[in-house]
């Protein structure tokens, strides 16, 4: 890894801060290509808001975060780095005598909500894990990355996300290829036709982001609130529609097995301004309800 970086930083490091914890979400499964992660050290190939192709790495020593970065997009990396790095995020604004959360936030002091500031690069792989598992999603993202995407800038070998020029203009054929069903493939083209304007929103408080996102065709309230949370770090975001999350949050809060999303809505209410860091929460622990019977096809999200 000799090329030198076209921009650098470094960044106070917080108290218990988990650098791999807080970036996993940003992986689209164990072999994301634009990716890499391990415990103190994450590589990261996306594009900057403007279009701009940039690789980054975040590194912890133990005293302070370093974040490097390659290629066109570089300064806005440096400059976008307490964001991508969940630094700008308050965890201690969670506050709950709950015992299940009680225990949760002493399990994972350093995970903290990330804001990547990238609405468009937040969407769309969302928009890709509607109506399908999680698995099923990586696959498709690994397939339109390796067929699509180009080689990513600096030295860790990783390939950039399809632009969203291409995705924009890929055929039907090639969505189909990668495993994307119609639908999802018109809401990506969607997507990434107004990636400019969309990224653009960002200055909006995330209710008013929300409100406007639901405009487009294809952009219901799971995939909205998804990218909200995981991808902009706003830490009141609910993601509704979604099968397994009412009977996740319902048997942590309640031990109940079975839940709808009003019952989901009821027993995050306490936590009110808080509630994505409770599901992130959830997420990290992997907790989930007793399963019974066979399994069910994951109900339509949008």
């Amino acid at each position: 890894m000799s090329a030198a970086p076209d921009a650098e930083v470094e960044l106070p490091r917080p108290a218990h801060y988990d650098l791999r914890a807080t970036l996993r979400m940003l992986a689209i499964g164990g072999a994301d290509p634009t990716m890499t992660l391990a415990r103190d050290e994450v590589w990261r190939a996306t594009f900057a808001p403007d279009c701009a192709p940039v690789t980054w790495r975040a590194v912890d020593d133990g005293a302070a975060l370093r974040v490097a970065a390659w290629g066109p997009g570089a300064a806005w990396a440096v400059e976008a780095a307490p964001g991508l790095l969940g630094l700008r995020d308050e965890p201690a604004a969670l506050v709950s005598d709950h015992p299940a959360i009680t225990d949760l936030v002493g399990r994972f002091p350093g995970l903290r909500l990330i804001d990547t500031g990238q609405v468009t690069q937040s969407l769309l792989p969302t928009i890709l894990r509607q109506l399908v598992t999680w698995i099923d999603a990586a696959r498709s993202w690994r397939a339109l990355t390796l067929s699509h995407g180009e080689v990513a800038p600096g030295p860790a070998g990783l390939r950039l996300p399809p632009a969203p020029s291409t995705l924009a203009s890929l055929p039907g054929w090639a969505y189909r290829a990668a495993g994307v069903g119609a639908r999802q493939a018109e809401t990506m083209r969607a997507v990434a036709r107004r990636a400019r304007s969309l990224d653009r929103l960002r200055v909006h408080p995330p209710p008013e982001l929300a409100r406007r996102l639901r405009t487009l065709p294809g952009l219901g309230p799971w995939t909205v609130q998804s990218a909200l949370g995981g991808g902009l770090g706003w830490p009141d975001a609910v993601p509704t529609g979604d099968y397994h999350l009412p009977n996740s949050v319902a048997w942590l809060l309640a031990g109940e097995a079975r839940a709808d999303d009003a019952r989901m809505l009821e027993l995050l209410a306490p936590f009110a301004g808080q509630r994505y860091r409770v599901i992130r929460l959830i997420f990290a622990a992997g907790a989930t309800a007793p399963k019974f019977g066979p399994k069910s096809t994951p109900r339509s999200r949008r």
